[in-house]
C-alpha cells in the first residue's frame, strides 16, 4: 500500500489529495499544513477584507470533507526538514512522518519589506484567511492608508481600502502599476479605477523606512525622495518569499521556487511539486515559468497526484492560466504570461477599454484586457494551437474578433 504525503493544503495540495484518492482508493493520504484551518478559497478573502462578504462562504471543506475520504488531515504542523533519501519527514512537534511519495505544496509567504519599522503594527500583508481577518478588521477604523506594491496584490489593499473608506496613497518605484505588463495607456485607466475610489497612485516612490508613534504603530510611510505620507494603515504586497526552507539538503533543484518538469516531478525521485512555487515546464512557452493563479495551482495538484499514482501513463501539464479583478467599474484579466512578451500589439477603444497582447516567437503568450473581456477564449485557444499571428495582430485587435479572419494555419515546425 502506498503512502503519498502532501505537505500544504492549499488548492493544489487539496486538489492532489482528492485525485490520488480517486485514482489510488487503497492508499494512505497524509496532508500536513501549518494553517490552523482547511482550504478555503483564496481569490475570496480579499472580499472579506473588503467588507463584502462574511466568513462561510470563503471555507471549501471542513475536517469532515478530510475523514469522508479517509484522508488524514494534520492542521498547525510545522515541517522542519524533509530527509529524501530515507523518504521521513521531520515536524516540529508531530512526531516523524515516512512517505512513499512526496508532493510539496507549500506555496510561499508574503515578502517583508527591508525597511525601518516595516514590522510595525498596523503594516499588513495579504495572503492568509487570517490575513484578511485582521485586515478587515483593522481597515473599518482606519482614515489613511499607504498602500506598496505595484501589482496584481497590491490592487487588492487599493480595493480594500476603497471598499472600507480609507483615503490612500499608492505609493510605486516605477512610472506606472504593472509596468511590466501594461504600457501607459492601458496603466492609466487602472490609475483612475484607484482614483475613483479615493486612492491616489504616486509614481517613481516607494518606502524608504516607516515612522512609528511611542505604542509601535504606524503613522507615516516616507519615500527615497523625502516625501512623508500619514497613514494608520498599510498594505505592503512585493511578492513572495517561497517556503522551502525545509527542504534544505533535501537535494531538490531550486530557482527562486522549486523546478519541476512538465509532470510535476522534481529531479529527486518520487518527489513533486505544484502551486505558487514551482519554476515548471511550460509546454506551450517551450520553458521554464511561473504561474501563482488558483485555476494554475489546482491543475498542476491535480496532475501531480495523476503522475504520482500512474503506473506507466504520464500526463503533462498544460494550462492557460488567468488572473481577473473585479473590483473597478470595469473589469480586468490578464491570461497567460503577458510579461514575458518580445513583441507586443495593443489598442485603446474607450476610456475603459483597452486590449494588449504579448508575443513570443510569433505566437501568443499571454496578455491583458481591460473592460471588454469577451476575447479571452480566442485568445487562449490561439496559445494553445501555438499559431504564429503575430504578423495578423490587426485582426486580434479588431473590436470583435472572428479566427475565421486570420490567415490559414501553415504547418508549424515544432
Amino acid at each position: 500500500m502506498t503512502h503519498y504525503v502532501i505537505i500544504g493544503d492549499g488548492i493544489s495540495g487539496s486538489s492532489a489529495a482528492e485525485t490520488l484518492r480517486e485514482e489510488d482508493p487503497e492508499a494512505t493520504i497524509t496532508v500536513i499544513t501549518d494553517e490552523g484551518e482547511p482550504l478555503y478559497n483564496r481569490i475570496l478573502i480579499k472580499e472579506h477584507a473588503k467588507g463584502k462578504l462574511p466568513e462561510a462562504p470563503i471555507s471549501i471543506h471542513d475536517e469532515d470533507w478530510y475523514e469522508e475520504r479517509d484522508i488524514d488531515l494534520s492542521l498547525n504542523t510545522h515541517v522542519t526538514s524533509v530527509d529524501t533519501d530515507a523518504r521521513v519527514i521531520y515536524t516540529h512537534d508531530s512526531g516523524d512522518i515516512e512517505y512513499d511519495k512526496l508532493l510539496v505544496a507549500t506555496g510561499g509567504t508574503p515578502t517583508q519589506l527591508p525597511v525601518e519599522n516595516s514590522d510595525a503594527d498596523g503594516i499588513h500583508h495579504f495572503w492568509t484567511f487570517q490575513d484578511a481577518r485582521g485586515i478587515r478588521e483593522h481597515a473599518e477604523r482606519a482614515d489613511r492608508g499607504v498602500i506598496v506594491g505595484a501589482g496584481l496584490l497590491g490592487i487588492d489593499f487599493a480595493a480594500v481600502c476603497g471598499a472600507q473608506g480609507i483615503d490612500a496613497d499608492y505609493l510605486m518605484r516605477g512610472d506606472r502599476w504593472w509596468r511590466y505588463a501594461l504600457s501607459a495607456d492601458g496603466a492609466e485607466i487602472m490609475h483612475e479605477g484607484m482614483r475613483s475610489v479615493g486612492v491616489d497612485p504616486v509614481f517613481d516612490s516607494g518606502v524608504d523606512h516607516f515612522e512609528v508613534d511611542d505604542d509601535g504603530h504606524v503613522v507615516a510611510a516616507v519615500d527615497p525622495n523625502g516625501d512623508r505620507y500619514d497613514c494608520d494603515f498599510a498594505g505592503v504586497a512585493i511578492g513572495l518569499t517561497f517556503n522551502t526552507e525545509f527542504l534544505r539538503g533535501a537535494g531538490l533543484e531550486r530557482d527562486n521556487g522549486i523546478v519541476v518538469d512538465e509532470y510535476m516531478q522534481t529531479n529527486v525521485d518520487d518527489v513533486y511539486a505544484a502551486g505558487d512555487l514551482t519554476r515548471f515546464y511550460d509546454v506551450l512557452l517551450d520553458d521554464q515559468a511561473q504561474n501563482g493563479s488558483w485555476g494554475s495551482a489546482k491543475e498542476q495538484g491535480r496532475v501531480a497526484a495523476v503522475n504520482m499514482a500512474a503506473d506507466a501513463e504520464e500526463e503533462e501539464f498544460q494550462w492557460v492560466s488567468s488572473y481577473s479583478i473585479t473590483h473597478f467599474d470595469f473589469p480586468f484579466l490578464s491570461f497567460g504570461h503577458p510579461t514575458l512578451g518580445d513583441e507586443h500589439a495593443e489598442r485603446k477603444y474607450s476610456d475603459t477599454e483597452w486590449r494588449r497582447i504579448a508575443f513570443k516567437d510569433g505566437r501568443i503568450v499571454g496578455g491583458v484586457l481591460i473592460g471588454d473581456l469577451s476575447p479571452q477564449s480566442k485568445f487562449k485557444q490561439l496559445m494553445r494551437e501555438q499559431r504564429v499571428v503575430s504578423d495578423q495582430a490587426e485582426v486580434l485587435l479588431e473590436k470583435r474578433v472572428d479566427l475565421d479572419d486570420l490567415a490559414p494555419t501553415q504547418e508549424q515546425s515544432q
